[in-house]
């Protein structure tokens, strides 16, 4: 191989280890800090998307209680995805959680469903042939 094609090879595994490799390194590295930190009385979302708040840490556990029913559910800690009430990464979900009450829009009503008819048509009875009804 020529020095070019060498050039090439280790510019393009640079590019691989600063744009996949180390960004993905940092990102386990703060959720492995943040699942250190866990205490008691935090409030968490777990990656299936239960929300509750933290009543006992073990090592490798941790027990959440999810209502005010006292529901408690043990949990492994990998499977914490953020601290607090993680939101909905929709734009427009964010957008609506952000405005006041009285910042909204009031909603036109809608309009009532009116079945449209031909002109001279009366309403088909039972056992009648329905406009809708397909030709036998």
């Amino acid at each position: 191989m020529d020095g070019m094609t060498i050039t090439m090879l280790v510019v393009l595994i640079a590019v691989f280890y600063f744009m996949i490799i180390r960004p993905e390194n940092k990102r386990k590295k703060a959720a492995e800090q943040l699942r250190s930190s866990l205490k008691k009385g935090d409030k968490l979302t777990t990656i299936g998307g239960i929300v509750g708040s933290i009543v006992q840490v073990n090592d490798d556990t941790i027990i959440i209680e999810t209502s005010e029913d006292r529901v408690r559910i043990e949990i492994t800690k990998w499977a914490v995805s953020t601290t607090g009430v993680q939101t909905s990464t929709d734009p427009k979900a964010q957008k609506k959680q952000g405005t006041k009450p009285s910042d909204e829009v009031p909603e036109e009503p809608a309009a009532p469903a009116v079945e449209e008819k031909t002109a001279g048509e009366k309403p088909a009875e039972d056992g009648e042939k329905k406009p809708w009804d397909p030709e036998v």
